[in-house]
């Protein structure tokens, strides 16, 4: 028996209602017969006096009103069969969603450096909308026909078996054509889903590239891979179409060739006595009734294949080992220690980080410095986990982060990056995100530590203002205060600042840094910072470079020391009184 939940990937509700689905399809499809049995009995008593016999108008009423009762169990038939099909089926599609989703969401930083966006997206969307139109309009009726058919075959085999066979021996070989040319098709429909995902991913590219494009002169006919992609596309789509066509076409040609056996066939036996008119007339109506339904699903048989495609990327997808961990434990110390840690992105002969031994006292600033791509922003990211280690241990409170469950990890802290992360939504909604559970004074209140309460007051709606597409609608340093807001609602206990104050207008700078003074009081910090001035006071400075700690200490220290910080504070000085 097929394994409906292997194959298309379903969850144990998803299999037991597509099995309901099933046999939902399979009742309608049977309770059509009943429509087709009153009405060869009315051609019946039509046809009596033919045969020298009077009509029966008392069974012809009594046909009537049975024909009002199969009507009115047609359409209970077909109102359960959508009920059944359509309705789960799209839940099934939004479960899946949500479970591809979840599981993207809980997958190791590493995995995105080798995935598209567009690919993801169409994962979740495209893919998952394929299997909603495949599991409401092709599987169950595909598999319902088969049991109906051969159900209806079984029952003619006793009326005439050899008009049966006629009738339906052409089905199973046109069925055998699509499947047996499956490679066929998969070939066409995996060249085409590829030049879908290169498309789409030209046109994001595009489309997020839009500035350098415009100011670049990059238009037109000078962006030519946008116009390559989009191109493949359509010629993969036309052969794939094509090749699907003719395969298709011929099975509904092998089907239909089933009216002229069935006529030749009927001819005989009615010509040598063996079968009567209303037998054969009966077999001649059936044509007509079961052909549409099959040359139907003749046509959708083909995306049941290109679906298994799509399905074979999803399982792809959630294969993908998650990153795992306890969510039981409690960290009571926020004390950071790096033991002997090496990290590289893809490149293991490549480290982003060797040999990296370093401990961050809790209740205290310390600021990481070095010059671009010595791996401060990795050492933050590491201590969120976002990636694993490849050697060595990274502990908080001396707890093994590696141990820790990611989420339960991200509990204990709290980001404001530069390049801050904004949602379609209001401003009251974008800083709740730090703590769901926050009142509404609180969220106000976080808003006005953060230094946003102002601007926010002068918006149209307030806090209900949608501030667009990653917050297109403020300035950078408004974007920037709200971040901050959103690390106060969540109030934990380890903060990380990743450039939080760079590429900022002096204005902005002091809302940011007042901000920043009330977010980081009593907490363990981390701060990045190219602008060293800002970070003259914390309590331990880490320089770094290629990937290796080469100095620690506090800002006197270092400056006393003249090593690379010293270089790099004084080149800082200096450019502050460059002009243009």
């Amino acid at each position: 028996m097929l394994n409906l939940k292997k194959i298309f990937l379903l969850t144990d509700k998803g299999h037991n209602d597509l099995k309901k689905a099933i046999i939902a399809c399979a009742l309608t499809n049977l309770s059509l017969m009943l429509p087709f049995a009153v009405t060869i009995q009315i051609f019946v008593e039509l046809l009596k006096p033919l045969m020298n016999e009077e009509i029966s108008w008392h069974k012809m009423w009594g046909l009537f009103f049975l024909g009002i009762i199969a009507a009115v169990l047609v359409f209970l038939a077909n109102k359960n069969d959508y009920k059944k099909t359509y309705v789960t089926s799209y839940n099934e599609a939004k479960n899946t969603r949500v479970s591809i989703a979840e599981h993207i969401r809980k997958l190791p930083m590493s995995f995105f450096n080798s995935k598209d966006l567009s690919e993801l997206t169409t994962n979740i969307m495209g893919d998952c909308a394929k299997m909603e139109h495949i599991l409401s309009h092709v599987v169950p009726q595909l598999l319902a026909n088969t049991i109906s058919i051969t159900i209806i075959t079984i029952m003619l085999m006793f009326f005439e078996w050899r008009m049966a066979l006629a009738v339906f021996c052409t089905v199973p070989i046109a069925f055998l054509v699509v499947w047996f040319s499956r490679k066929i098709q998969n070939r066409l429909s995996q060249k085409h889903v590829e030049s879908q995902l290169k498309a789409t991913d030209k046109v994001q590219e595009y489309l997020e590239g839009i500035k350098v494009i415009k100011s670049c002169g990059l238009d037109g006919e000078k962006f030519k891979s946008l116009d390559y992609a989009l191109k493949r596309m359509k010629k993969m789509a036309i052969r794939m179409e094509f090749g699907t066509g003719v395969i298709v076409t011929g099975s509904q040609i092998i089907v239909q060739s089933g009216i002229g056996l069935t006529v030749f066939i009927g001819a005989f036996l009615l010509s040598n006595n063996q079968i009567e008119t209303i037998p054969l007339l009966m077999f001649f109506l059936i044509i007509m009734r079961i052909y549409g339904p099959i040359l139907v699903e003749l046509t959708l048989l083909p995306e049941l294949l290109y679906l298994q495609i799509a399905i074979d990327r999803m399982r792809t997808l959630l294969s993908t080992p998650t990153m795992e961990g306890n969510s039981e434990v409690t960290l009571e110390q926020y004390n950071i220690e790096f033991q002997n840690v090496d990290f590289s992105y893809n490149n293991e002969n490549e480290l982003a980080l060797e040999n990296i031994n370093i401990t961050i006292p809790s209740d205290g600033i310390t600021a990481l410095v070095g010059p671009s791509g010595c791996g401060k922003s990795t050492i933050s990211r590491l201590i969120a986990r976002f990636w694993d280690v490849n050697q060595g241990t990274i502990k908080i409170g001396g707890v093994d982060v590696k141990t820790l469950d990611p989420e339960h990890l991200m509990s204990y802290m709290s980001f404001v990056f530069q390049d801050v992360i904004l949602f379609n939504d209001s401003i009251f909604n974008n800083i709740k995100i730090g703590n769901m559970n926050a009142s509404e004074e609180e969220v106000i209140q976080a808003a006005k530590a953060a230094c946003c309460d102002g601007f926010i007051n002068k918006m149209p709606k307030g806090y209900e203002t949608i501030i667009g597409e990653n917050g297109s609608t403020l300035s950078g340093g408004e974007r920037q205060r709200i971040s901050i807001a959103r690390a106060l609602l969540k109030n934990a206990p380890i903060v990380l600042l990743d450039e939080a104050t760079a590429s900022l207008d002096p204005e902005n700078e002091v809302y940011i840094q007042e901000a920043l003074s009330r977010l980081v009081q009593g907490k363990t910090v981390i701060v990045i910072a190219h602008r060293l001035r800002t970070i003259v006071g914390a309590d331990k400075i880490i320089v770094l470079n290629n990937g290796k700690v080469v100095e620690e200490g506090k800002h006197d220290k270092l400056i006393h020391k003249k090593g690379m910080y010293e270089r790099l504070y004084r080149i800082q000085q200096e450019s502050l009184g460059w002009s243009v």
